[in-house]
């Protein structure tokens, strides 16, 4: 074999080595840090939840007279309508050991059954507003997405759909708004969201 070939693999069989070594030493580093800090949520005692974000739901300022006879939109509305008496909390982009380091282990139960109440509200209120576009009720549909949008949601939809109505309207100081709330979000969504947006309304 001639000794350039040779030399050359054994370099590269040694990067490979010195590769995988790495990535198992940075994987077990990131494993002890995870466990360290489940530790020690586990060991927070209870906090008291008065100082979460809840969302209050503007009921008497959605849409709640219009196509109510459509069994979806009657679907709809029951859900927010319930919603809106249950504590309802976006705590999108925080893990279940960040919840329990920062409110106490005993409160991961309903501080799930609080972000699960806000993840129900975010899809209905789209549901919504697409039966609502499809009947040609854009203010009304505006209305719902604002608000899904003003409780940080990250339903990238929602977003695309809204641009598109400000785009129509020539209300492009809106869709500039609506970046800068995308860049706030806490989820991984919120980079292709930006990016489209920027992308189709330079």
């Amino acid at each position: 074999m001639n000794i350039f070939i040779l030399a050359s693999t054994i370099l590269l069989a040694s990067f490979i080595g010195m590769a995988v070594k790495s990535s198992k030493r940075k994987h077990k580093e990131e494993e002890q840090r995870f466990w360290a800090r489940e530790r020690a949520a586990n060991s927070v005692r209870r906090k008291s939840l008065d100082s979460l974000n809840y969302i209050k739901i503007p009921l008497d300022k959605l849409p709640m007279d219009i196509l109510s006879e459509d069994s979806r939109v009657a679907e709809y509305q029951s859900i927010i309508q319930t919603l809106a008496t249950q504590p309802v909390v976006n705590l999108t982009g925080f893990s279940n050991t960040d919840l329990k380091l920062e409110y106490g282990t005993a409160n991961i139960t309903p501080l799930t059954e609080y972000d699960q109440n806000y993840t129900v509200l975010v899809r209905t209120l789209q549901q919504w507003a697409d039966v609502l576009c499809e009947a040609e009720y854009v203010y009304e549909a505006r209305i719902l997405m604002e608000f899904a949008v003003s409780t940080g949601t990250d339903i990238s939809r929602t977003y695309y759909k809204l641009a598109d109505i400000y785009a129509s309207r020539g209300e492009f100081s809106q869709i500039e708004d609506l970046i800068i709330k995308a860049e706030a979000l806490r989820t991984m969504n919120k980079k292709t969201i930006v990016r489209t947006l920027r992308e189709s309304y330079q």
